[in-house]
């Protein structure tokens, strides 16, 4: 890869080498999640960035599941392939596509119909053929959802695919993303992130996070580089510093929130900053605790209102907090505010719009279609923002 003096312009195409400098565990010994703190050094790549931008980066797979694959397919590592998906690309050893080029999950329904045709076993072709029957869609989706393409060539042994003929049914290996967790007028060559480490079961087999395990396991500090580069985002704080600014940001949700609060304390913002956080247990779950507290007791930080799911016998979330506090959070909101939401599309992002929409009702003095409407204007004068995932 280029150094920076070679080439100055860093982006998705031509990502940074960057250096990780610190990999510290956030999450305390009896949490069910692992969730780490890095610092990525950007020295020299001219790469800048605001708060509400995220940082991608291009993992690489686990050595011993290529090495697996490899052995799996009868091959050497050394086999030049042209994967379908890597257009214009000139062929490269089937390790290196296996290692950083292609990814090793996420089989499709045309992976079963290409071993289907080539099992030599009955067995084996009995079972595939079940599975590519119409009425079996729903029983092959779940075995798709179970399964990577190692699982597939542990399974159907007798369907021997080439190295081309196993590429050709993987996806690119894409970069990921992560809100950035430090604000540039503190840390103008560093990035900070926030990341949680998933690691999984599933058909018996131990599965991780790509990306995350890339980061937490498998580059050590101060060593191997991270190709990095800087997605910049709609999201950020209010321009204006006097704006008052909510944030609703748990479990890792908070991260951006970190970065909003370090902008604005070092940018003398006289806007006032309330955050709601949640995680499941405050001793295990609290993230980046030292520092809210320090902004609280500094009155940098009005208010910090904390949901703890697993702590009492009935669980809390962010959106109850919001229910709980709904007169002041309309009288911040009436008086200008700026509303924010980082994290969990699913679930998270949709409680907290209803919760929103009912501080409106309730306290605005507004029917259902009006609260909808405010809501809608919020959202179009950017004072309601929202990174979910």
């Amino acid at each position: 890869m280029s150094g920076p003096t070679d080439s100055p312009h860093f982006n998705k195409d031509n990502p940074f080498p960057a250096r990780i400098l610190e990999n510290r565990l956030l999450t305390k010994p009896g949490s069910e999640k692992e969730i780490r703190h890095f610092v990525m050094d950007l020295t020299g790549s001219g790469l800048t960035y605001r708060p509400g931008d995220s940082l991608g980066a291009y993992p690489s797979n686990r050595p011993a599941e290529v090495d697996e694959i490899i052995r799996l397919l009868g091959a050497s590592g050394d086999e030049p392939v042209a994967p379908a998906i890597l257009k214009h690309t000139d062929p490269l050893p089937l390790r290196e596509a296996l290692f950083s080029r292609l990814a090793l999950a996420g089989p499709t329904v045309r992976m079963i119909q290409t071993l289907a045709a080539r099992a030599t076993d009955p067995s084996e072709q009995a079972k595939l053929n079940a599975l590519l029957q119409p009425e079996a869609k729903e029983v092959l989706t779940q075995f798709l959802a179970h399964r990577e393409f190692v699982d597939l060539l542990h399974e159907f042994p007798s369907a021997k695919l080439t190295p081309q003929e196993l590429v050709d049914h993987m996806r690119k290996l894409m970069p990921r993303l992560y809100s950035i967790a430090s604000s540039p007028r503190v840390h103008p060559h560093h990035v900070h992130l926030t990341v949680a480490v998933i690691r999984y079961q599933t058909n018996q087999r131990d599965r991780v996070g790509v990306c995350t395990t890339f980061l937490s396991d498998r580059v050590s500090t101060g060593g191997a580089d991270v190709p990095v580069f800087v997605s910049h985002s709609h999201f950020g704080p209010p321009e204006d510093g006097s704006k008052d600014c909510i944030m609703v940001g748990p479990g890792t949700g908070i991260a951006p929130f970190r970065a909003f609060m370090q902008d604005r304390v070092a940018a003398g913002a006289i806007g006032r900053n309330w955050v709601f956080f949640g995680a499941q247990r405050q001793a295990t779950d609290f993230l980046y605790e030292e520092e809210w507290n320090e902004w609280l007791r500094r009155g940098s930080l009005a208010r910090l209102d904390l949901a703890w799911s697993r702590d009492q016998e009935t669980k809390v979330y962010v959106q109850d907090k919001i229910r709980e506090n709904a007169a002041e959070l309309w009288a911040w909101i009436e008086g200008g505010a700026h509303f924010y939401v980082c994290g969990d599309a699913k679930r998270m992002a949709k409680d907290v719009d209803a919760a929103l929409h009912e501080v409106m009702v309730g306290h605005g003095g507004m029917d259902s279609a009006a609260a909808d409407a405010y809501l809608k204007q919020m959202k179009k004068d950017r004072r309601y923002q929202r990174d979910v995932y």
